[in-house]
């Protein structure tokens, strides 16, 4: 069945609403014919945005504000490093207007830019990210001149060549994460190691959640991705066991290596930690 895109941005405030008409506007303006449709994707399209967050982390006060998250597509043959130059100019004119810099206290606007040709190919092979903008995004833009192509089912030949790859690029981002780790373990810089071990993880998990449902979960979180993982793959229980507090304590350094291992200055971790960790998280990639 046609999924037909979305065009309402009712569900956003009309300051919010203004915005993005006006920057659609903008592209549209620096772009020329070259564009074929701007589709607003992510927190904004889906309505689960954060206005501003301001909170004070390990004693540093720091905010949050989500993206405007905005994939431009263009004519088959335009050349993607223009577009990216024009498109900092539509840039700096939303900021112009809202009478702000461009790293002030306003939304941002995060760009991508792919063509038509290359767009409908990731929804005719059932890439998630492609197919999950189509799904949620809003389309601010639409030429007239192209169409998206239809998600179709995939064949089994087809569905383990996607598997395969998914699997291939998170398998082998992980094995650099964990060289890093051994390096960073010989430096003496145990904070750095823990954080890429945490990434070592992270992208083995989405390799066994993407290798079996073609999707994976937009989550650091590694207790929340290894329970999905494990509805797969049951053997990766035994990596982490958590029945002893020793065990315990050791997954949660872990855990919290994303975010403490390189800001919080009170988050220790030792070279016997690491150590520990390492071996646990190679049994992992053995799995």
């Amino acid at each position: 069945m046609q999924i037909r895109m979305k065009k309402s941005l009712s569900h956003l405030p009309k300051e919010k609403q203004t915005d993005l008409r006006l920057i659609a506007r903008y592209v549209v303006e620096v772009l020329g014919d070259q564009c074929e449709m701007i589709i607003l994707y992510g927190s904004y399209a889906r309505g689960n945005y954060v206005e501003y967050d301001q909170r004070i982390e390990f004693g540093i006060p720091t905010y949050f504000m989500s993206d405007f998250d905005i994939l431009v597509i263009t004519r088959n043959d335009s050349n993607s490093s223009v577009v990216r130059r024009l498109l900092r100019n539509a840039d700096e004119r939303y900021h112009k207007y809202k009478g702000m810099g461009r790293y002030a206290f306003t939304t941002q606007i995060h760009f991508i830019i792919e063509t038509i040709k290359d767009f409908n190919k990731g929804i005719t092979k059932c890439r998630y990210f492609y197919t999950d903008i189509k799904k949620e995004g809003i389309m601010l833009y639409d030429s007239g001149n192209c169409k998206l192509a239809r998600r179709r089912k995939l064949n089994y030949s087809e569905i383990g060549e996607l598997a395969k790859e998914y699997f291939n690029v998170k398998f082998d981002l992980s094995i650099n994460f964990l060289k890093g780790a051994s390096f960073y373990l010989n430096e003496g810089a145990f904070n750095m190691a823990a954080f890429h071990l945490h990434q070592v993880c992270e992208n083995l998990y989405h390799a066994i959640n993407l290798t079996f449902t073609l999707y994976s979960y937009k989550l650091h979180d590694l207790d929340e991705l290894s329970k999905a993982a494990k509805t797969h793959c049951l053997e990766i229980a035994k990596v982490f066991p958590r029945s002893t507090e020793e065990e315990e304590r050791l997954f949660q350094l872990l855990l919290k290596a994303y975010i403490e291992a390189r800001y919080n200055k009170y988050y220790v971790v030792t070279k016997e930690d690491i150590e520990a960790l390492i071996s646990r998280v190679e049994l992992l990639a053995e799995i």
